[in-house]
C-alpha cells in the first residue's frame, strides 16, 4: 500500500519536482495549488496519511489551512514546508501539532526521510511486498545496522543519515558482497552511465561510507586495483 500524500505548493516549478520526486519515492500524490481546494478535499472526508503545506500560500496560510483540516480531521499528520525562517513561524507550526517543519531551500532526499519518518511513528504499514523489497537491501552485523527505508545506517549505536545516492550505493554493495564489484557495473547502475565526472562523484560517495563504517569490525569496503571494490560482509 501506498502512502497518500496531500501536497500544497503554489510554486509551479517546484511542486512539480517535488511531486515527481515523491511519486519515484512509491508515494501516491495529489498536489494542490491553493489552501481553498486542498481544504474542499478533506472537508468531503478523503483520506491522506501526510500533509505538506506550504506556509505561504496565495488564499491563505498553511497555519490556517492546518486548523481549518483539523476541524474535520483531528489525527491528521502533516508537516510544514516554508521560506520563512523565523523562530515564530516553527513555533506556531509545532503548537499547531505539525510533525515536521523544513526550511526551503531543502534537501530532496532529506524530505524523504522526514516524511518516511513520520509515517512510521503515525503506524502506517507497508505491504508485505514493499517489506521484502525492503528487507532484501537491508542489512544487520554485530556493529551495523543499514535500514534503506529509513536512509539510515547505525554503527555501534549511533545513527548516520545518508542522502538517497549513498543509499542506493549500498543496496548495489549488500546485493555484490563478497564479489568483486567493477567500477564501471557500479556506476552504471547508480547513474546509468560511465564517465569521467560519475567517477569522481562515486569515490567521493565510497570515501564518506568508509569513514562511517572504519569503527566497524564486521563491514567494510576494499578497493581492487584497477579493477573496482569488494563489499565485505560478516555477520
Amino acid at each position: 500500500m501506498k502512502a497518500k500524500l496531500l501536497f500544497v505548493e503554489d510554486e509551479i516549478d517546484l511542486g512539480n519536482v517535488v511531486k515527481q520526486y515523491l511519486e519515484l519515492n512509491n508515494f501516491e500524490v495529489v498536489w494542490m495549488l491553493n489552501a481553498t481546494e486542498a481544504y474542499e478535499r478533506v472537508k468531503a472526508n478523503e483520506h491522506f496519511d501526510l500533509m505538506l503545506f506550504d506556509v505561504q500560500l496565495p488564499d491563505y496560510d498553511g497555519f490556517e489551512l492546518a486548523r481549518k483540516i483539523q476541524i474535520h480531521a483531528a489525527d491528521s499528520c502533516f508537516l510544514f514546508l516554508t521560506a520563512r525562517k523565523e523562530k515564530v513561524d516553527k513555533i506556531n507550526g509545532l503548537a499547531l501539532g505539525a510533525d515536521d517543519y523544513i526550511t526551503k531551500p531543502f534537501d530532496i532526499d532529506e524530505l524523504i526521510l522526514r516524511i518516511k519518518m513520520i509515517l512510521r511513528r503515525s503506524g502506517f504499514q507497508m505491504t508485505q511486498v514493499e517489506n521484502k523489497a525492503t528487507n532484501d537491501n537491508s542489512f544487520q552485523t554485530d556493529d551495523v545496522v543499514f535500514d534503506a527505508d529509513l536512509m539510515q545506517l547505525s554503527i555501534a549505536g549511533k545513527d548516520v543519515v545518508l542522502t538517497q545516492r549513498e543509499v542506493n550505493l549500498l543496496e548495489i554493495f549488500y546485493q555484490n558482497r563478497n564479489k568483486v564489484l567493477k567500477r564501471e557495473q557500479i556506476l552504471t547502475e547508480l547513474w546509468g552511465e560511465n564517465d569521467y565526472f560519475m567517477g569522481r562523484s562515486l569515490d567521493v560517495f565510497i570515501s564518506r561510507l568508509r569513514k562511517i563504517l572504519s569503527k566497524s569490525k564486521t563491514v567494510r569496503i576494499d578497493n581492487i586495483y584497477g579493477v573496482g571494490f569488494i563489499f565485505k560482509l560478516s555477520v
